[in-house]
């Protein structure tokens, strides 16, 4: 069965709740829009919603991070996904300014990689507090990688939760303002044939006028970091320079959300309720 692999946190915890009357189903607050449309990612860019795809907005996109045990991060924007919520996207834009990619050249991936395992780390004592499981980062799906004509960075992490594998795979959109973070997160053993398809929903994406990266404009915004820090966080890397990296391991954790398909049986079992047709 396609869940045997999935990263399913938060069930028990959700069901017990459910069943002794003590809160209601998160899941019920969501407000669903069903493709064919177009998402608005808080004004800062679009994507289209396919047909047989769902969207929520910034609000609920919180709402279900919460609901499936990840800490959010307060810049989320949009979440989409297949109305069988086999896997999902999770989108969150960063107002941080122009990011130069003039460091394209020299990505140091076992650098890199070493932060996000230490952001991590520092992660697994917040979700331990919550009595949420931990996250172990196993190493790279795909290393990152820049593209110089979209100016998307792209990887892949693996790793492990509660005993149970996920796979995440990250772009990073370069606007004018700022960067937009996106995270697939999908079933391990389904990672293969959900990569098309999470590509061709992301063929869909575009910031809007005024907000593209060769629209940016002397006197502009610019980021302080360049493409390696985007990796590990961003801000949080340049922060931990200056001493300050203990309060920004949710920073240093972007990217990494556990869950996987875990949302559909969330759903089903929960609220007895199908995820929204057309």
């Amino acid at each position: 069965m396609r869940m045997r692999c999935a990263v399913i946190l938060g069930i028990a915890w959700m069901c017990a709740l459910a069943t002794n009357g003590q809160a209601s189903n998160p899941l019920e607050k969501i407000n669903w829009q069903a493709g064919p449309s177009v998402g608005d990612l808080s004004g800062t860019a679009d994507i289209r919603v396919p047909e047989g795809f769902v969207f929520a907005g910034a609000n609920d996109t919180r709402l279900l991070m919460t609901a499936m045990q990840n800490p959010t991060s307060g810049q989320e924007k949009g979440f989409v996904a297949p109305t069988g919520l086999a896997w999902f996207v999770v989108f969150e834009f960063d107002d941080a300014g122009y990011v130069r990619d003039d460091d394209k050249a020299a990505l140091d991936a076992n650098a890199m990689l070493e932060s996000i395992k230490q952001g991590t780390e520092m992660g697994n004592k917040d979700r331990q507090k919550r009595g949420w499981p931990t996250m172990t980062i196993t190493g790279w799906e795909q290393a990152p990688r820049y593209n110089e004509t979209t100016h998307n960075l792209e990887w892949a992490i693996r790793a492990e939760s509660d005993g149970k594998p996920v796979v995440n795979y990250n772009t990073r959109l370069l606007g004018r303002g700022g960067v937009m973070k996106v995270t697939l997160v999908a079933d391990p053993a389904e990672f293969g044939p959900t990569l098309p398809k999470f590509r061709s929903v992301l063929d869909g994406y575009a910031f809007k006028e005024g907000q593209k990266y060769a629209e940016w404009k002397k006197g502009d915004k610019v980021a302080a970091y360049g493409l390696s820090a985007l990796v590990v966080g961003g801000a949080a890397a340049v922060a931990a320079k200056a001493g300050a990296f203990k309060g920004l391991w949710k920073l240093l954790a972007v990217g990494v959300v556990a869950i996987g398909a875990a949302i559909k049986g969330l759903w089903s079992r929960l609220s007895g309720r199908k995820p929204p047709q057309q």
